[in-house]
């Protein structure tokens, strides 16, 4: 059974035990979000990922608003993904919107880390992948 971890107006981090799987759930309020705040929720997210022992990760980025400029992709590779690799990440999957060019790409893994990334059109593509 999914136990809803956090939540706030940018989207949910829920832990399911039953598959292995923890998950971030964006909303489209993340258009507002600022750098910072991107930089605090996925450090929350790393948080609870290691409290709780999950290797297997799904982001739904379906309704996920952020201008992409405020990414900052060298402090996640700094300060995120170390972690996800410590915390013995295994697979890591992103639900994307339809049409975007990344879905269906080779799983591999990307920038520092340890573990394949995959990048789907279907949630239930996304759940046999990870639980396989």
């Amino acid at each position: 059974m999914a136990d809803y971890v956090y939540g706030d107006q940018f989207g949910d981090i829920i832990d399911r035990p039953e598959i292995g799987v923890i998950e971030i759930r964006w909303f489209d309020a993340t258009a507002s979000m600022s750098a910072d705040e991107f930089q605090t929720w996925l450090s929350g997210f790393v948080t609870e990922l290691e409290q709780r022992g999950r290797r297997r990760v799904l982001v739904d980025t379906t309704q996920f608003r952020m201008d992409p400029a405020l990414m900052n992709a060298a402090w996640r590779d700094a300060h995120i993904i170390p972690r996800y690799n410590a915390a013995g990440v295994e697979r890591f999957a992103f639900h994307m919107p339809s049409g975007m060019p990344l879905i269906g790409r080779d799983p591999a893994p990307e920038g520092p880390g340890e573990f394949p990334t995959v990048y789907f059109g279907s949630r239930n593509d996304i759940v046999a992948w990870l639980t396989d």
